[in-house]
């Protein structure tokens, strides 16, 4: 299983808890504000190395405390790995096995995980960026080359950028051109090769939350027919006024629509959810079978915005993926799983094993 024993301390509410996951369904549970999401959050922390919500170290340590500490011990096969995570004013500091190298990419290859909260709905309803994120991501855990590919070009892109607002001459642009296309491009195909091989996953999925037929086009950056180079050539002169490179896959998009309706306008706020929802359901299938082993899949409330109807295909879909699933709800004996779940209750900060 993903995670067998999580810790975590002075973080948020959480003064000291304990977690002892089943492999397959877990249930937390308690009133409003009791601390439910924070569990979740710090789970989330030790394989990303940042807040979900979008929280600031300074919000996440307790109250009068200095630092936070999470712990994790987590299974992938036969090998199990030691995770640790320590973060203060002074900085992230994290250890897989003792060691401390690779950074948040090393975090997420130890503890890939997938969350599912009241706010997926941004996932189609957002900023472009969300999107990339989510391509990059089932990118990072099925291409092995891509996230070197992606840092370079990250790199590249900010070169370039300082290029510019320095005034850098043409010629001194040129020469970034050419090797910021070359990654860009390796980028972009990365992205379009993770897509192929999630897009069964996502129509069917989409189909079985939706009740319809699912699309969704890669859009990279750039006029694909004009080229990259012939584009960073025709833009230049904007490029220098705003400073920044205009075209490229730090602009690609992910467009998405069903039964012909684009789903970021024309469909409602929960219709947005189950397909925000069928994304993540997707991605988490496809890193499994490309990793061949099950992932972690944290869900908030998962009932929020859904009828009783949509949230039983809902978890129709995620007890078929074989995933360990821990996730929130107000009520000790919320109907989401298919069979019991291991259940913990969360109270003033506190978190206890019920039964």
């Amino acid at each position: 299983m993903p995670i067998e024993h999580f810790t975590a301390q002075n973080f948020r509410c959480l003064e000291n808890i304990e977690l002892a996951a089943d492999p397959q369904y877990n249930l937390i549970y308690g009133k409003n504000a009791s601390g439910k999401t924070s569990v979740l959050e710090a789970i989330a922390y030790l394989g990303r190395g940042k807040s979900f919500r979008g929280a600031a170290t300074t919000d996440l340590v307790r109250h009068g405390q200095q630092e936070f500490l999470l712990f994790g011990r987590v299974q992938d096969g036969e090998r199990t790995s030691k995770i640790g995570v320590r973060n203060s004013q002074a900085g992230l500091e994290l250890r897989i096995d003792g060691e401390g190298q690779g950074g948040m990419a090393a975090l997420a290859a130890a503890l890939p995980l997938q969350i599912i909260d009241p706010d997926v709905h941004e996932l189609v309803a957002g900023a472009p960026e969300q999107r990339r994120r989510y391509l990059d991501w089932i990118a990072f855990h099925v291409e092995h080359s891509f996230l070197e590919n992606w840092r370079r070009f990250r790199r590249a892109l900010k070169q370039r950028n300082a290029a510019l607002r320095s005034g850098a001459s043409s010629s001194v642009l040129e020469g970034w051109n050419t090797e910021f296309a070359e990654l860009a491009v390796a980028v972009d195909q990365g992205r379009r090769q993770a897509l192929a091989v999630a897009a069964d996953a996502l129509v069917e999925a989409g189909g079985e939350l939706l009740g319809s037929e699912v699309a969704f086009e890669y859009r990279s950056g750039w006029n694909e027919e004009q080229g990259l180079l012939a584009a960073l050539a025709g833009s230049v002169e904007r490029d220098r006024q705003q400073g920044i490179t205009q075209h490229g896959p730090h602009r690609g998009d992910l467009k998405l629509s069903f039964d012909a309706r684009k789903a970021r306008k024309l469909v409602s706020r929960g219709q947005q959810k189950l397909l925000a929802c069928a994304l993540v359901l997707a991605a988490v299938e496809t890193a499994q079978t490309a990793r061949e082993r099950p992932l972690l899949l944290l869900l908030d409330d998962p009932g929020a915005e859904l009828d009783k109807d949509a949230l039983g295909r809902l978890m129709h879909r995620v007890a078929g993926l074989g995933s360990q699933v821990i996730a929130t709800s107000l009520e000790s004996d919320a109907p989401l799983f298919p069979m019991a779940a291991k259940t913990f209750h969360v109270e003033h900060g506190g978190l206890r094993e019920v039964g």
